[in-house]
């Protein structure tokens, strides 16, 4: 299936080829809902996607991973030398950064696209909690409304500027329900992903927080001010979805399922009272498949009925638009 990907997007060399393996292999063992998503693109769009997630992937790793002999400045120095490698065009042998490199390059996707990401990444470092929405938004942009912004060449699109706010808003939805799903697990890491002034409104603090995190249950604070949240989020989707019609045909099943998926886990945390302590919400196997199976029978009978020309990955730009690259060898692309 992989040959099949990398052959429709054009990717002939060997090593840039085992690249994007490793990249899809990341994205199949941690992506789950955004994997089954990209199974609905067509085969030339998927390998860029994989690169793009095992780029975000290998920086959320440097954040996350439980090593008790890495230091915050160790991070930090990890960090920034993968921000230096990726301004330098310089893979240090990294699969993953060859197939973003090459990917970034192909599309035209912009590089301060990537610098915000990795500026968002760094804050994690050291800030943990955030004062107002603007904070948050701040963060969330780098974080999340990117990764919306860089696959949307990749989908393609007639209008670039115009879907660009819906894309962003489509990644920021995605990453507010984050949030709420793991307010639990990120009390653990010591963050708190939620406006402090808007849960002060409600009677929430960390201290009241971390009573719910010790005791394994929610308190009725919490859940009126985890609903405040909750609807915050449901209004991001409903902006963000507008936007899918702006795609090209063939992309909108996969951006639609990701979108009902993710939203589910909204509905989940919604049933479940805003009990998010002890447990984490999630969209059962079943649900998961029935919903992609709906979304892989509209993007085949899209992609038989137009017959799109398909672009590989050597010559498209930010539209989506077909160009011829001065060099058959592009830079090499989380």
């Amino acid at each position: 299936m992989m040959r099949t990907e990398l052959d429709a997007a054009g990717i002939t060399d060997q090593e840039l080829r085992q690249s994007y393996r490793i990249c899809r292999e990341i994205n199949a063992r941690d992506g789950k809902t955004f994997f089954l998503a990209t199974r609905l693109l067509a085969p030339d769009q998927r390998p860029a996607v994989h690169a793009l997630y095992g780029f975000a992937r290998r920086a959320d790793d440097i954040l996350d991973e439980f090593d008790p002999h890495s230091s915050t400045a160790d991070r930090a120095a990890r960090l920034d030398r993968l921000a230096r490698q990726f301004e330098a065009a310089n893979t240090g042998g990294d699969p993953v950064l060859a197939a973003v490199l090459h990917t970034a390059e192909a599309y035209r996707i912009p590089n301060d696209l990537f610098g915000a990401f990795l500026a968002s990444m760094r804050m994690d470092l050291s800030v943990t909690d955030y004062p107002d929405r603007a904070a948050l938004d701040r963060y969330v942009y780098g974080s999340a409304e990117v990764i919306g912004l860089q696959l949307l060449p990749v989908l393609g699109t007639r209008d670039s500027a115009a879907a660009a706010p819906y894309a962003a808003a489509l990644g920021k939805a995605f990453q507010l329900t984050n949030f709420l799903r793991d307010v639990d697990e990120d009390l653990a890491r010591n963050r708190i992903y939620l406006p402090a002034d808007e849960l002060a409104a409600y009677g929430v603090d960390r201290e009241l927080l971390l009573w719910c995190r010790r005791h394994r249950r929610g308190e009725p604070r919490v859940r009126r001010a985890l609903a405040a949240q909750h609807a915050i989020t449901r209004e991001v989707y409903d902006y963000a979805l507008q936007g899918i019609e702006l795609l090209a045909p063939r992309s909108r099943p996969c951006v639609t399922t990701a979108a009902t998926l993710y939203a589910e886990i909204l509905d989940r945390i919604e049933v479940a009272d805003f009990e998010v302590f002890g447990r984490r919400a999630r969209v059962g196997i079943g649900r998961r498949l029935q919903v992609g199976a709906a979304g892989q029978l509209r993007a085949w009978w899209i992609r038989r009925s137009a017959r799109p020309a398909r672009p590989s990955a050597s010559n498209v730009t930010l539209d989506g638009s077909a160009i011829s690259l001065d060099s058959a060898d592009p830079r090499e692309h989380t």
